[in-house]
């Protein structure tokens, strides 16, 4: 450990200043780096590669615990430690995943619709079947900003938006405006959302109800009945904007 340290400073001190303040000889230090590499740095190198791979793999979430499993599945025999050392050596480190904010408020005395949905994700014409989510973004240092989105089943394409640092109810009706404003859809448009406070409130139901909007809600706590192939919005899995 002590020659390798020299042979990396050597580019700013003497070697023979290196060996005399890690109480080695100079003759010992050239002696080591002529020295044949061994077979476990040989296949330190190798494994080295194969580490890289799938941490990149994994796009830097993985750490040693998936990293070992990838290599048992290439059969590759080695323990858990020697990852541990391997991936230190090389500053490999796995980033830690954000934990998923909820931003549903189901807690409310609004009056709750059926779910008419029925997971059921697809329409056979624009204008058919909408869906609305809301999600939270982290922008810079800390700073928060709500993103509410109505998405049309039909194309999957996002018809209306909405950013805003509150996660109110007037969040989910500009959105919601801005869909009505850019489709203009006929009476009898099925939209469905979760029963969070914002899709619940009065201001919200009277407005689908004004346009002759039929209301659907999920069931609480079950995000199958909002999510399918992307329809939910998370960070990094927004579908196409129109």
């Amino acid at each position: 450990m002590r020659f390798r340290f020299i042979a990396v400073e050597k580019a700013h001190h003497t070697v023979t200043t290196l060996c005399r303040c890690l109480q080695v000889t100079p003759s010992g230090f050239y002696a080591w780096q002529r020295r044949p590499e061994s077979t476990r740095a040989k296949d330190d190198r190798r494994l080295k590669v194969l580490i890289a791979a799938s941490f990149i793999g994994g796009r830097g979430y993985y750490g040693r615990p998936r990293v070992h499993d990838d290599l048992r599945e290439a059969k590759e025999r080695v323990s858990r430690k020697r990852i541990i050392r391997l991936m230190q050596a090389d500053g490999l480190k796995a980033r830690v995943r954000k934990r998923y904010k909820v931003t549903t408020d189901s807690d409310h005395d609004h009056p709750m619709a059926d779910n008419l949905l029925q997971q059921s994700f697809t329409a056979e014409r624009p204008n058919q079947r909408w869906v609305s989510d809301t999600t939270q973004l982290v922008i810079g240092e800390g700073d928060k900003l709500y993103l509410a989105v109505v998405l049309d089943l039909f194309s999957r394409l996002v018809v209306g938006w909405a950013v805003s640092a509150c996660n109110d109810r007037h969040l989910t009706i500009n959105a919601l405006e801005a869909a009505l404003k850019r489709r203009c859809p006929e009476v009898g448009l099925l939209h469905h959302s979760d029963q969070g406070s914002t899709y619940a409130s009065e201001d919200y139901q009277r407005l689908l109800a004004r346009r002759g909007i039929v209301c659907s809600m999920s069931r609480r706590g079950n995000c199958y009945d909002c999510e399918h192939d992307g329809v939910a919005v998370r960070p990094g899995l927004t579908p196409a904007y129109e």
